[in-house]
């Protein structure tokens, strides 16, 4: 059964957009982009605002917000916590560079809501990673020395009854604590940019996916019932990039981070210490994450589940979460005082896990003047109004920090080629498992396991 998430239902509930007209006919562009999320909305926005004359063509093969835009958990993370990746990935002064733009990233995209009244129900109320057992403590003590040393760690390290009254949870120790973070309903934002993109004169087409793109002297995106014909492109199809364009094909894996959101219940909201909308995530490498909403309700969410087989957009990616009761035991072990609360929904998406933890951007292989970008991670909320920047500069034909950034320059790391790349995943998705599980019960992990997980050591939103 195919659902719309939670957050996309509340979002449509709440707007008055015009209906959806497909792209129909030939029109001509400056620039056409494909896929309206995050990425492509806020590259769209974002060029505009520096040539007002252009004319800007946004493709999307459903609604914008039904792909991972409207599906995440809304959690507003920056990247001081992979520090120490993208120094060994970027080098020190980048590294640097890419964690200050996203705790700015964080403010600037609050200030875009303020700016243009999109009701995305902002709350910086910052992040707390802390230990959800005692393996896991001190797991960030590495990365956050390296922030101490060059000046940059808005980390503060907590007691062990804040660490409890900021993450909402007893199973919960050794945390720390950062104000540049915060949540969001992601739908109403990815709503909010469609109305605020189109008030700028960019044509936004709704179900209109594309069926063929080609380049000569002009780029040609046709659809079932239209063409646009333009200078450049930009493709932003998140999880359908790999299969849409094999070059790209060993780039990421396709892995579901699976949710639930329950019924209101603001007074056990309150008496958690859940109700200033933080960011809360434990320091697994399949992470929990969780955060309240303004109307009293608790989502929460884990990441490394479902593994697509030749990363194929399956059915699964769209339907309620097979993981619904493990979700739910979760929250009872994490908040007793939740257990008894109905759950609204659960959902699922597909998550482009690249081999590096971290996006990449660049010039899509075999083409000259079609960009993309891809591979968030599981940590795109932020990073995509960076991607948007990184883009807008490629499209605008800029010399600057995000055009000469390592960034920009494709995927650093590829995974095996099928038929090896999926069998070695779920190898791995398993010892990491094992791992978890045995550091749950107080038990020293098996050494093969722990090797084995050690090999995903990129793919949490920490760096340990």
């Amino acid at each position: 059964m195919s659902q719309q998430a939670f957050w996309l239902q509340q979002a449509l509930a709440a707007e008055s957009q015009p209906q959806p007209v497909p792209l129909q006919g030939e029109q001509l562009a400056d620039v056409c982009i494909v896929g309206g999320g995050f990425t492509g909305l806020w590259t769209a926005i974002m060029t505009q605002q520096a040539q007002p004359h252009w004319r800007i063509v946004v493709l999307e093969k459903d609604l914008c917000g039904s792909g991972a835009s409207g599906r995440n958990g809304g959690c507003m993370l920056t990247w001081s916590t992979k520090y120490l990746s993208l120094c060994q990935l970027y080098g020190a002064e980048e590294a640097g560079r890419l964690v200050a733009a996203s705790e700015q990233a964080v403010h600037d995209i609050a200030a875009f809501c303020r700016q243009h009244g999109i009701a995305a129900d902002i709350r910086l109320g910052g992040a707390v990673y802390a230990a959800s057992s005692a393996a896991q403590a001190g797991a960030l003590d590495g990365v956050l020395a390296a922030l101490d040393q060059v000046g940059r760690n808005r980390w503060q390290p907590l007691g062990a009854a804040t660490t409890v009254a900021l993450g909402g949870s007893a199973q919960l120790q050794h945390g720390v604590y950062s104000p540049a973070a915060g949540s969001l309903q992601p739908a109403l934002l990815v709503r909010g940019l469609l109305r605020v993109a189109r008030a700028m004169g960019i044509s936004v087409y709704e179900h209109s996916a594309m069926t063929t793109l080609q380049e000569g002297e002009q780029v040609r995106v046709h659809t079932a019932q239209g063409c646009v014909q333009a200078r450049q492109a930009v493709m932003a199809l998140n999880a359908a990039m790999p299969r849409r364009f094999g070059q790209l094909a060993d780039s990421v894996v396709l892995v579901s981070s699976d949710m639930v959101v329950t019924e209101p219940a603001p007074e056990i909201i309150r008496q958690l210490g859940l109700g200033r909308g933080q960011a809360v995530c434990d320091l697994r490498t399949f992470v929990h994450y969780w955060r309240s909403t303004p109307d009293g309700r608790l989502m929460l969410g884990k990441g490394g589940n479902r593994i697509a087989w030749g990363n194929r957009l399956h059915a699964y990616f769209d339907q309620p979460s097979a993981y619904r009761g493990q979700l739910q035991a979760a929250i009872a072990r994490f908040f007793p005082a939740l257990a008894g609360v109905p759950l609204a929904q659960s959902w699922t998406g597909a998550s482009d896990r690249s081999a590096t933890g971290l996006p990449f951007f660049g010039v899509l292989p075999g083409y000259r003047r079609v960009f993309y970008g891809m591979g968030y991670s599981g940590n795109g909320v932020v990073q995509c109004h960076l991607g948007g920047q990184l883009l807008s500069s490629l499209l605008l034909g800029q010399d600057n920090a995000w055009t000469r950034s390592p960034l920009a320059q494709g995927p650093l790391a590829q995974f095996p080629p099928e038929p090896l790349r999926w069998p070695g995943t779920m190898l791995v998705r398993q010892a990491i498992r094992s791992v978890e599980a045995a550091q749950d019960a107080g038990r020293r992990p098996a050494m093969l396991a722990t090797r084995l997980a050690a090999l995903a050591s990129m793919a949490g939103k920490a760096d340990r």
